[in-house]
């Protein structure tokens, strides 16, 4: 499924010590599966979830979601076992902890590809501190393929000395900066996470925000929120329509000769034509997955 149209509205975090949530993985209406070795797992449990993960992934029986493993950072005492574990577990991407330069990412695939990782192993990036927000669209240039940017919101918080408020206006600019690394090179980018699992109003309004920012998903911590998730990243049944007129009387006017042409009241041109098809697209990927599942 090609990168600009797969589905990545919800992405849980699955702790990869625990083989039972691994095992539950498989159920879940999830689009994507972070199968974690970093902050899910205590330091002396991690050479036993990098096995746990393996078998996970050697076992199959995930339908159509996306796999990524998260790994401890290359300069940990952990990071290096886990990349050469990922480069042939099958999994559909590797996610780095932390990025804070070009150099990072440069330095994890060279790991992965002498670990005999194919080249549809995709490289994906937390972005979770100051340096890399500064840093963003030289990360995003280094990623080797289509590849991804994942906000960590809860450690840039942290680090900013900033406040959780509902209009996360204190993110805006880190977010800001990330969206942009990633559509001018390409990649999708996922929202960070959010932290009240009681909070179900401030949920809804985050994946409203997320979406209207241009964000493709979001992650999630607990599987009571994919639905939510899903829903609110998801082109609603009145949007495809209005698509497809789009597209249907777009195609018409170019057959007249005409480069712009009025639906629904609205001048359409060509770039909203590029827009329907892209969402049509992600419609159609959805409906597959889920028949997948």
């Amino acid at each position: 499924m090609p990168a600009t149209v797969r589905p990545r509205r919800s992405v849980l975090y699955m702790p990869g010590s625990n083989a039972r949530a691994l095992e539950k993985g498989r159920t879940l209406p999830a689009d994507g599966l972070i199968l974690d070795l970093e902050d899910a797992v205590a330091p002396d449990a991690k050479a036993a979830a990098r096995d746990t993960i393996r078998a996970a992934l050697a076992a199959g029986g995930y339908g159509g979601r996306e796999l990524v493993v998260r790994v401890n950072g290359l300069a940990s005492p952990w990071g290096y076992d886990d990349l050469v574990m990922a480069a042939t577990s099958g999994a559909d991407a590797v996610l780095l902890p932390k990025v804070e330069s070009a150099d990072a990412v440069r330095q994890a695939d060279a790991v992965l590809r002498a670990a005999g990782a194919p080249q549809t192993l995709a490289v994906w990036c937390m972005m979770e501190t100051p340096l890399g927000m500064l840093n963003a669209a030289a990360i995003a240039g280094a990623l080797p393929r289509p590849g991804a940017l994942v906000m960590g919101t809860s450690d840039l918080a942290k680090d900013l000395h900033a406040a959780h408020t509902p209009d996360r206006l204190p993110m805006i600019t880190a977010l800001g900066l990330c969206l942009l690394a990633a559509r001018a090179y390409g990649h999708a980018i996922l929202d960070g996470v959010h932290l009240d699992l009681a909070d179900d109003a401030g949920f809804a309004a985050a994946c409203r925000q997320g979406r209207e920012l241009g964000f493709d998903g979001k992650t999630l911590i607990h599987p009571k929120t994919i639905a939510a998730c899903n829903a609110a990243f998801a082109p609603a049944a009145d949007e495809i329509e209005s698509c497809r007129r789009i597209i249907d009387a777009h195609a018409a006017a170019v057959a007249e000769g005409k480069g712009v042409v009025v639906v629904d009241g609205r001048l359409v041109e060509n770039l909203h034509v590029e827009n329907a098809r892209r969402l049509v697209a992600l419609a159609a990927a959805i409906a597959a997955l889920e028949k997948d599942a």
